[in-house]
């Protein structure tokens, strides 16, 4: 009973600490709104302030700036990240190949360590997420209340694409972030680029302390895309035969995904040997090289003429998606995952489309409050191997350079830059 008592004073101690906190920007919150509150917030004991790395237009490099403490609100949670991936997504942001509000902070799969909740949070998310509590951020950050989110299919959620996507804000069309002149600055997903970053809390999901920091973070995007893809869209059997085509970062955890869940054969296809070479040690069966054979040929050598059950497409580019579509057996399923610039158009044989049933199939991530938590277990089981995934760690000062890397393709599988220790 004496062990009880203590627990609960110290949960009731840190909420008194958190309620005492708020006070300090409350009467400026409803004063002068968003960006008065955000001047006066700081977490208990540490900084007003922090760094970030703002992308201002295409063609400009990074910087690192500083701003007044993100401040969550109801239902969010203020993340210390600890680290945060190098993702193609962001990429094609800062090459201006997808539309997206500037200035903005991108970078969206996180891990990190919980030091606020936002002010009316429910109590039930606050004890899932204790102060100190260590968590995984997924990109796709569901609203949970909407008519896709409402079915089962937040990977569809309404709010995301509408305020996150469209707008760079959270789900009340206002954005977390402001430099320290008050400028507001908008948020990929949550902006994980920074020192301090605020996450829905449908969004988090608890980290164990068996799973580093640095080799977890790519579980929110690269491995949460994967999952999607294959669980979801492919409704992918133990037995079936599965080709990825691209073996970066989010190409990589495909093939990881497939073994874990069964697949009879994993054929990876990309252009660079080392990629290759690293695809093996990841769980493919067979690899194929695309500059040197006809990827679509092999396939179906690979597979007695017939062609796979699943390809799965992680580049984004006319010529892979057409390879995708060509390389599924009748009846299979092409799932395409790689974003592309807004102009790229893939084209498709109607007819064999039509007569042989091959579907194709879209899918941009999985779903955050189903999967998220299951796809941790899975790294914690060893079923799904972190170490071998991430190619290269990073400083948060060189961030701009890891960018700029995978932009040359010069980085195998996935970077990842360490922001706090």
């Amino acid at each position: 009973m004496a062990m009880s008592a203590s627990s609960s004073s110290r949960a009731l101690l840190r909420r008194i600490g958190g309620a005492l906190l708020r006070r300090s920007f409350c009467a400026s919150a409803e004063a002068g709104g968003d960006s008065a509150a955000a001047a006066g917030y700081h977490v208990a004991g540490g900084p007003s302030y922090m760094r970030g790395a703002v992308f201002w237009e295409p063609g400009r490099p990074l910087t690192l700036e500083e701003f007044r403490m993100p401040r969550p609100k109801a239902g969010e949670l203020l993340i210390k990240t600890k680290a945060c991936g190098v993702c193609h997504s962001d990429l094609h942001v800062m090459k201006g190949e997808i539309p997206f509000t500037s200035p903005c902070v991108v970078g969206h799969e996180i891990t990190g360590e919980v030091v606020d909740h936002g002010m009316h949070t429910p109590a039930e998310i606050i004890n899932r997420f204790p102060v100190g509590s260590h968590v995984v951020g997924a990109f796709i950050m569901p609203c949970g209340n909407c008519f896709y989110c409402v079915k089962g299919q937040e990977d569809l959620c309404e709010s995301f694409f509408a305020y996150n996507r469209a707008k760079g804000t959270l789900y009340d069309g206002e954005t977390r972030l402001f430099l320290r002149n008050g400028k507001p600055v908008y948020m990929y997903s949550m902006g994980g680029l920074a020192e301090y970053c605020v996450v829905p809390a449908n969004a988090l999901a608890v980290l164990p302390n068996s799973l580093p920091y640095t080799e977890s973070a790519i579980l929110g995007c690269a491995v949460f895309t994967a999952y999607g893809a294959l669980r979801h869209a492919a409704e992918m059997r133990a037995g079936d035969s599965v080709a990825v085509i691209g073996v970066g970062g989010v190409g990589s955890s495909c093939l990881q995904i497939a073994k874990a869940f069964g697949a009879s054969e994993v054929i990876a296809v990309d252009v660079l040997d080392e990629k290759l070479q690293n695809a093996r040690t990841l769980g493919a069966t067979h690899t194929v090289n695309a500059a040197k054979e006809d990827a679509v040929e092999r396939i179906k050598e690979i597979t007695d003429g017939r062609g796979v059950d699943v390809a799965v497409e992680a580049l984004g580019k006319a010529l892979t998606f057409a390879q995708c579509t060509k390389s599924v057996r009748d009846g299979g399923k092409a799932v395409m995952i790689g974003l592309a610039a807004t102009d790229v158009v893939g084209e498709v044989d109607i007819t064999r489309l039509v007569r042989r049933q091959v579907k194709i199939i879209g899918s941009y991530g999985a779903r955050a409050r189903q999967d998220l938590p299951q796809i941790v277990k899975l790294a914690e089981s060893g079923a799904f191997n972190l170490q071998n995934t991430i190619s290269r760690k990073c400083k948060f000062e060189e961030a701009n350079g890891a960018y700029e890397d995978l932009n040359q393709g010069k980085i195998v599988g996935r970077a990842v830059v360490e922001i706090m220790e």
